[in-house]
């Protein structure tokens, strides 16, 4: 049984509100307890208003309250599964848990926030919102940092709020396809079908921001364009959105090329690893180069995001740093 990921709407008065939904009525009824009194002191204990109306739960409260009620029906939810009757001790427990948890890796960070037709995205960390600013503020920005940590969600985010708004025609999306050796003849199917599979996370930041049917329509009305570096060469990409991916296994001239295809009315943010660098024969990657060249300019923004903007699972954070603190010793 799957939960559904959080999707906030702007409310007056610093509230915002999310609609989740589980897929069982019978492990629900155990969770909400009698009369949904488990409901009640998640009300009391977290400060937020939820409405339950058949599988579906509506919460409303302050984000960082909302996230941790999120979590928190999560966890209940899943404990409904084994137990007959939730105890009121055991709703109690986990709601501490998630809230300390919850203390320990979320930051309120008001300012700067992404609305999208999906909600509303706001920063997790101090270089997240960061990021969003400059994001926001200039034309080319690198972003730099290990995995989970947001990069290509951020951009992919924006690019989409700027797309539905109209301030951009379309946006652009790129990622070398390194594992491949930008050689896909050898692979089954028609060029796309060939691509696809290395563009997957692409694909899966979208959905997190548009409706499947949008994303269809933008894609086939080329509003959307999702495509290896090889089809950038020789263009000018004015008035839109334009995404590098994992641009540490881009090469020196890849990267020099895909840059100056920026045209007027562009936004171009450019994402990579350097821990992740899948190039052979001790090539230079193109990230590496473009840091070297570029970082004096200052119409040009980089931001180092590190283990502690991971916003995937706790232990993600937990291995970025080990292998972090390997590669120092």
């Amino acid at each position: 049984m799957k939960f559904n990921k959080i999707v906030l709407y702007p409310l007056r008065k610093n509230l915002s509100k999310t609609i989740v939904k589980f897929d069982d009525n019978s492990t629900l009824q155990i969770m909400y307890g009698a009369y949904h009194t488990n409901l009640n002191i998640i009300e009391k204990k977290l400060d937020v208003s939820l409405s339950p109306r058949g599988n579906i739960i509506s919460i409303l409260g302050k984000p960082q309250n909302i996230l941790i009620t999120k979590d928190a029906l999560s966890k209940l939810y899943e404990r409904s599964k084994i137990v007959k009757i939730l105890e009121e001790k055991d709703v109690e427990t986990i709601i501490s848990f998630m809230k300390e948890n919850k203390k320990k890796q979320f930051v309120n960070y008001k300012n700067y926030s992404i609305q999208t037709p999906k909600g509303t995205v706001f920063p997790r960390s101090k270089e997240q919102e960061n990021l969003i600013k400059q994001i926001s503020d200039k034309q080319l920005v690198f972003a730099i940092g290990p995995a989970g940590t947001g990069k290509t969600f951020l951009a992919v985010s924006h690019a989409v709020s700027l797309l539905v708004s109209g301030v951009v025609d379309k946006i652009i999306i790129s990622r070398p396809a390194v594992e491949a050796g930008e050689k896909l003849g050898f692979l089954p199917g028609d060029f796309k079908q060939k691509v696809d599979p290395y563009l997957k996370p692409i694909y899966d930041a979208l959905g997190e921001n548009l409706p499947n049917e949008k994303i269809s329509k933008f894609i086939e009305s080329e509003k959307i364009e999702i495509a290896p570096i090889a089809y950038m060469r020789g263009r000018t990409l004015s008035n839109a959105y334009i995404i590098l991916d994992e641009a540490q296994n881009t090469s020196a001239v890849q990267m020099k090329m895909f840059i100056t295809r920026l045209g007027n009315n562009s936004k171009m943010v450019i994402t990579g690893d350097l821990t992740q660098i899948d190039l052979q024969n001790k090539q230079l990657s193109g990230l590496i180069a473009a840091e070297k060249n570029l970082k004096k300019i200052n119409d040009i923004s980089f931001i180092y995001l590190s283990e502690k903007d991971v916003v995937r699972h706790a232990l993600v954070r937990k291995i970025v740093k080990a292998y972090k603190n390997e590669n120092k010793s």
